[in-house]
């Protein structure tokens, strides 16, 4: 059985018998009817996927694979901070007229920084130190910028990645300050999963593991019924992942470039409301 059901089922089901509500405490987030989202926590959990063994992707509900991979090409890759260059909605409530979202996610990566070896943005330091200083412990991305706060429409949740190659393994640690379980969780985990895999393609090395690090994981109060409905549906085996092994540029990947072979899924007949 698909190994990233038992992490959901595990971290639900301990934020719903063991987590802290913050249902007496002042909230931003709402709901589009304007009552407050509150949630129950878990704080500091850690998650860690072998992505030598299978592909971290839930079958007790779908995960839009295709969806998550395009999004995470819209920042690393794109480096876009604009939802026309983005081919769903998931944005749409952040942006502003123009279809900005201000100064956040992929315009961070964009930005360029001076090196003594040259000027770099943080996605091409990434891929540079791969290839000529994988020995490296310096390897890693912020987009927190705190000079740029006011002006990013929504404060980065996954913020920080860390790469690190032993031997001629990849791996990553994923870092985030805030994960809505229910509705991001694994599709968080999917993107990095695919971008882990990407790099170390590109780089010559072999995808190893993805580690998730969630200061503030929680279920927002609406989600509750239906999560606990849907971890007890029946859990399937993990896909197979195929990725274009003819890429050696990460600039050329495109959505096209990757597909999962048996993704057997739960249907789920409620909807996840997304708190803004």
């Amino acid at each position: 059985m698909s190994y990233a059901d038992d992490i959901f089922v595990k971290n639900c089901t301990d934020i719903i018998e063991n987590g802290f509500s913050d249902k007496d405490l002042p909230v931003r987030p709402r709901w589009s009817d304007g009552t407050p989202a509150h949630t129950v926590k878990k704080f500091g959990i850690v998650n860690r996927y072998d992505l030598r063994k299978e592909f971290p992707i839930l079958t007790l509900r779908r995960t839009a694979f295709k969806s998550a991979i395009d999004e995470i090409l819209w920042i690393w890759q794109k480096k876009s901070n604009n939802i026309h260059d983005l081919n769903s909605h998931i944005w749409d409530s952040w942006a502003d007229e123009t279809g900005s979202i201000g100064k956040a996610y992929g315009y961070q990566l964009g930005v360029k920084h001076k090196y003594k070896e040259g000027e770099f943005d943080q996605v091409d330091r990434v891929l540079y130190d791969l290839k000529n200083n994988p020995s490296s412990r310096r390897i890693m991305t912020n987009i927190y910028t705190f000079a740029d706060l006011s002006e990013m429409h929504l404060y980065p949740c996954a913020y920080s990645m860390t790469f690190n190659v032993s031997g001629n393994v990849l791996n990553g640690i994923l870092n985030q300050r805030s994960n809505d379980v229910a509705v991001a969780n694994n599709w968080n985990v999917v993107q990095y999963a695919v971008l882990l895999k990407m790099f170390a393609q590109v780089s010559g090395l072999i995808a190893g593991e993805l580690v998730h690090v969630i200061a503030d994981a929680h279920l927002y109060d609406r989600h509750i019924p239906v999560v606990k409905e849907m971890i007890k549906g029946e859990r399937h085996p993990a896909p197979k992942f195929i990725m274009n092994p003819d890429v050696k540029n990460f600039y050329d990947f495109k959505v096209e470039d990757f597909a999962l072979e048996g993704y057997e899924y739960n249907k789920l007949d409620s909807r996840f409301e997304v708190a803004v």
